[in-house]
């Protein structure tokens, strides 16, 4: 007579065997997924997929979602959750989402600092070394020196800024910021050879001039200045004089760019002659003269 082969049953024992034998050690820091199953006043109880259940207290909560928690956490509702204690007195492991929002700004920035982003940020409050900013919900700095509006920096209050990351340090809560290289990345990828530009004479040296594009330092060489010969730029230019030129090189990864004038030149030597005219007719002179861009050397 055959024998039936008789499967045991799988008792509640059995079941917390069998959990015990997969890893459901949590840890804090990490990030889980899990499902609302209860709502009661003091916080919101989680299934992360262990034996012991999520717990997400009030003040673990978003600040401002506190009158909205019911129906943004509703039964059944699927959310991410960071862990910030693994299994307290009561069993439960302890969740957040207020500094889950926080560690995603940090890994944020982090990535915006790789990439050399620029992104917005506002200006909360001031002290004497520059101006405290709120970037993604974590408190940024930007220092005075690395600011355009260095004077009255009170006015810069409630105002959004431009900025790029220069230092990112999560464990000490550091995030220091810079509004001037924010506005140079900017100019810069605005920026193209045979661009018609203006800018502001910012130094004369015996080999150039250097100019202001709006926050992007450029080189006017000596040799690009006229067709002709100069030989000392201080009798064609002072500090402060406003000029047009064309831009012949763009180079952002050495924080370069070179100008040039006799590209504007109708004859040789014409920027020695009247440079006020030739400014004045510069799109004119730089459409006739385009093709001169391509003899530029390398």
């Amino acid at each position: 007579m055959a024998q039936h082969k008789v499967t045991p049953s799988f008792s509640g024992d059995d079941f917390l065997q069998a959990l015990d034998r997969h890893d459901y050690n949590f840890q804090v820091g990490q990030i889980v997924k899990g499902k609302v199953f209860q709502v009661d006043s003091r916080g919101v109880y989680v299934d992360i997929g262990g034996k012991s259940p999520g717990f997400l207290p009030m003040e673990e909560i978003v600040i401002g979602m506190e009158d909205v928690f019911e129906e943004v956490f509703a039964i059944g509702s699927e959310h991410e959750f960071l862990i910030i204690r693994d299994q307290d007195e009561e069993g439960e492991v302890r969740l957040s989402i207020r500094r889950l929002f926080a560690k995603k700004a940090w890994l944020n920035v982090q990535e915006l600092k790789n990439e050399n982003r620029v992104f917005q940020v506002r200006v909360t409050g001031v002290n004497r070394g520059g101006v405290v900013v709120d970037a993604g919900g974590i408190q940024g700095f930007i220092p005075r020196s690395q600011l355009l509006e260095r004077d009255t920096l009170e006015k810069l209050v409630g105002q959004n800024l431009p900025v790029v990351v220069m230092e990112v340090e999560e464990e000490r809560k550091r995030l220091i910021l810079s509004h001037r290289s924010a506005v140079r990345v900017s100019a810069f990828s605005q920026l193209g050879v045979g661009q018609l530009v203006a800018g502001t004479v910012t130094g004369l040296r015996p080999f150039g001039v250097f100019v202001d594009l709006g926050g992007i330092g450029a080189l006017l060489h000596n040799k690009e200045i006229s067709e002709k010969n100069v030989s000392d730029p201080s009798r064609l230019f002072k500090v402060g004089d406003s000029l047009r030129a064309v831009v012949i090189e763009v180079d952002e990864s050495r924080q370069r760019v070179a100008l040039s004038t006799k590209i504007l030149e109708l004859h040789p030597g014409e920027m020695l002659e009247r440079p006020d005219q030739i400014f004045a007719e510069a799109e004119s002179r730089l459409e006739k003269n385009v093709s001169k861009l391509w003899e530029q050397p390398n």
